[in-house]
């Protein structure tokens, strides 16, 4: 940073990093606990969503708790209930249909939604900023301004109008401070000001090495007879061998949408893996081609997930600040859902935050047992050794444990089994590997890696 560079500065009670889920439903709660609250958030997307990878099977249970009304309140893009599920184990050519009935009831999705989550943040944006929220999108937050006791500050913005160098240009604006009392990092998963935190203040000291999947994703719009709107679709197996964690989801959205998804575990030990073409693969199974053939691609991305849980958990509280959602790791593997616990994880934190305010806790550091005492540190718990079993035990044993852990004894048996290295200490040289003969695009569906396929959360 250029010390002669003058910035401008703004003062606020809460400054919010990320318009995600979390950062929204914070803000939200704020003004609902005190209208006079102060609040910002800064997005770094051109508008609120457009950073946000479309296609979600929701779990209403945190907007219950925030908004009951929301089925009445204006522009709710929830409209698509789930009405059916299949869960399909795939070989090269053929699959099977487990009953839904034998899955864990962890993985049930009655009552849930499909939607368009860029969509459900737009909404939430609108909310916040009718509750007097006020909502900065593309200004990304690219500093960390601390206080002499080395507490948080605040943030500051991007400076704009740098050259290649970052040199100053002519068109050369420097970037806005946002001082305030409590910082809140929203920027789901290995956000950079979030990464930062967790090594300034060794966040993670107590905690295992966190665990990390790559997400790609894909909206395609098809004929009539090849839609079931309300069906949620996933399945397990090929392309990916039996130690390599990994599956697939179909959402049949509304408008002849379908929100389609590959994700592969980062912790794969065969280096000649590509995440990318293991989804292009996938989806020449006759079992998926059938629904895709006729249809064509409108939108794809992918993301990074965090998927280390409970045993993961970084400590969420620092002086002057506070690490929620994606960013700390809320996201329940089993369940496949991130988006409730991470609005959840904000929602708690707005009560600290109020409490705080009100001298009924001296510090934000109580915010660690506020969350322990919540459903969401309880979902978790239960979910906790999943991603352990199927990592070290592989797909066919995982899946076994995974079902007598969570049918019989509802995640509560008295043990939980550690992550007990990080992604890349599993990698094995090439010289050891099997390489994949990977299938020549075909336009339809498949296509070459395209040379920008947005990723956030990286």
């Amino acid at each position: 940073m250029d010390t002669n560079t003058q910035r401008e500065s703004m003062e606020y009670d809460v400054v919010i990093v990320g318009a995600g889920p979390s950062g929204l439903a914070t803000a939200i709660k704020l003004k609902q606990l005190n209208a006079e609250t102060n609040v910002c958030i800064v997005e770094k997307s051109s508008e609120v969503g457009a950073h946000i990878i479309s296609g979600n099977v929701f779990e209403t249970k945190a907007l219950d708790e925030l908004l009951p009304d929301w089925k009445e309140m204006e522009g709710c893009p929830l409209k698509t209930k789930v009405s059916k599920e299949k869960l399909l184990f795939l070989s090269e050519k053929s699959s099977f249909s487990w009953p839904t009935w034998l899955l864990p009831p962890v993985q049930h999705n009655k009552g849930n939604y499909i939607v368009s989550l860029a969509n459900l943040c737009r909404w939430l944006g609108q909310v916040a900023e009718g509750l007097g929220v006020e909502i900065y999108p593309g200004f990304a937050a690219s500093e960390i301004l601390f206080n002499e006791d080395d507490s948080i500050k605040g943030v500051a913005t991007n400076d704009m109008g740098l050259d290649i160098n970052n040199e100053k240009k002519d068109s050369f604006e420097p970037g806005i401070e946002l001082h305030a009392k409590v910082t809140i990092f929203a920027e789901g998963c290995r956000g950079h000001l979030g990464k930062q935190l967790i090594a300034k203040y060794n966040l993670s000291k107590d905690a295992d090495p966190q665990q990390y999947g790559i997400g790609l994703k894909e909206i395609w719009e098809v004929p009539e007879e090849d839609h079931d709107e309300g069906l949620v679709l996933h399945s397990t197996g090929w392309p990916l061998d039996n130690i390599t964690y990994g599956g697939s989801f179909l959402y049949h959205a509304e408008n002849r949408q379908i929100f389609i998804g590959f994700v592969i575990g980062l912790d794969y030990s065969n280096p000649y893996i590509s995440p990318f073409e293991e989804f292009q693969r996938f989806k020449t199974h006759p079992s998926i081609s059938k629904i895709l053939k006729n249809g064509k691609r409108i939108s794809y991305g992918a993301r990074a997930l965090i998927e280390g849980g409970l045993q993961s958990l970084p400590k969420m509280s620092m002086p002057g600040g506070l690490l929620i959602g994606c960013d700390a790791g809320t996201l329940n593997m089993p369940k496949i859902k991130g988006t409730h616990t991470a609005m959840k994880s904000g929602m708690i934190a707005a009560e600290v935050i109020n409490d705080l305010a009100k001298d009924k806790i001296k510090d934000l550091s109580a915010y660690e047992s506020y969350f322990k005492k919540s459903w969401v540190y309880d979902e978790l718990h239960s979910a906790r050794n999943v991603k352990p079993y199927l990592t070290n035990y592989g797909r066919l044993i995982g899946t076994l444990l995974t079902g007598l852990d969570q049918i019989l004894f509802r995640g509560k048996l008295p043990f939980t089994l550690r992550h007990k290295h990080s992604d890349h200490e599993t990698l094995f040289s090439a010289k050891n590997s099997k390489k994949i003969n990977y299938p020549k695009p075909d336009g339809v569906l498949t296509f070459d890696r395209p040379s920008s396929v947005y990723l956030t959360g990286t």
